[in-house]
């Protein structure tokens, strides 16, 4: 393997600051969380799962000796796309949740003031 390549991986452990990878040849490979996407990553698992196939670019070597990898440089979106629907559902979730709890109150402060009496 050398700087540069392009290589087959399973993510082996998924941490906070980034994963773990198991490349082809058995060569064991880290990718940092800035190197999953060309995005803002705030949870790395909402992209990575352990035992998920990658494609990384080989960047280097880590000072442990493990093959440095980036899935930006490679081109490759793949966490991207599941990660962009799964953060719309949550939005859209949270948004309706909110609205509801919004318009609620809205008609309880309307209804006190026409002096509505629950049953």
């Amino acid at each position: 393997m050398k700087v540069g390549n392009i290589v087959q991986g399973k993510v082996t452990a998924v941490r906070k600051y980034g994963a773990f990878v198991t490349l082809e040849g058995g060569e064991e490979g880290f990718i940092h969380i800035s190197k999953v996407s060309k995005g803002y990553v705030k949870n790395i698992d909402d992209y990575l799962k352990v035992g998920q196939e990658i494609t990384a670019k080989v960047l280097g070597t880590t000072k442990d000796g493990k093959w440095e990898l980036s899935i930006k440089d490679a081109g490759g979106n793949q966490g991207e796309e599941q990660a962009t629907s799964q953060d719309f559902e949550r939005k859209l979730a949270r948004f309706m949740r909110d609205s509801s709890q919004k318009l609620s109150a809205y008609r309880r402060r309307l209804d006190k003031k026409r002096g509505v009496k629950k049953r």
